[in-house]
């Protein structure tokens, strides 16, 4: 999925005219965009910029792969599925790959897209796609120098069990958890 493949219903589109950088990280960036809004009117928009993300639901003999992290802008530690930023110009499918070896030293076997999707439409163009692997195996941790995290396995209940007391809390996991029950019911990834 990519903004050329996206439906737009003209009768809603702003026009960017112009565009003012406010900050330049590692992970972001930041702008502010003055644009005109469909009756004529101009407006200011506030948009962070991602290079996008893989995240992988990878189950082990009937158990999701689960990392848990210290994250900052929570301030606290999350229980999440393996997940990292595209590289600039890399392929999705291999970065999932590549996130699932360092993170938690499983390989993937096969691995499938299940869904890419927004995280925060309304100010971040940040998308995430979502891969799954059933027959992961295990292999050797690569993590960077600055990432500290502990991999482990959950059940389909234990994993409800972390959605309902706050350890998992981000979406991309919850959406993983959703289609893994989904699946569990069906037989099917939709």
């Amino acid at each position: 999925m990519n903004k050329q493949e996206m439906k737009s219903n003209p009768a809603l589109d702003e026009t960017t005219l112009s565009t003012e950088p406010i900050f330049n990280g590692k992970i972001i960036t930041l702008q502010v965009d003055t644009v005109r809004l469909p009756d004529g009117n101009t407006a200011t928009r506030e948009v962070v910029k991602h290079p996008g993300a893989v995240a992988v639901l990878a189950l082990n003999n009937n158990k999701m792969l689960v990392v848990e992290q210290y994250r900052q802008p929570m301030n606290r530690t999350e229980v999440e599925i393996p997940a990292g930023k595209l590289d600039p110009g890399e392929d999705p499918q291999y970065a999932a790959e590549r996130e699932l070896q360092e993170e938690t030293g499983f390989h993937s076997g096969e691995l499938f897209l299940l869904k890419s999707f927004y995280t925060s439409p309304g100010f971040a163009d940040e998308i995430i796609h979502l891969y799954v692997t059933e027959n992961a195996q295990p292999g050797e941790m690569a993590l960077d120098e600055d990432e500290f995290l502990e991999v482990s396995e959950l059940t389909l209940e234990e994993a409800y069990q972390y959605i309902e007391n706050g350890r998992i809390a981000d979406a991309k996991t919850m959406m993983a958890v959703y289609a893994w029950h989904l699946y569990t019911l069906t037989g099917q990834w939709h």
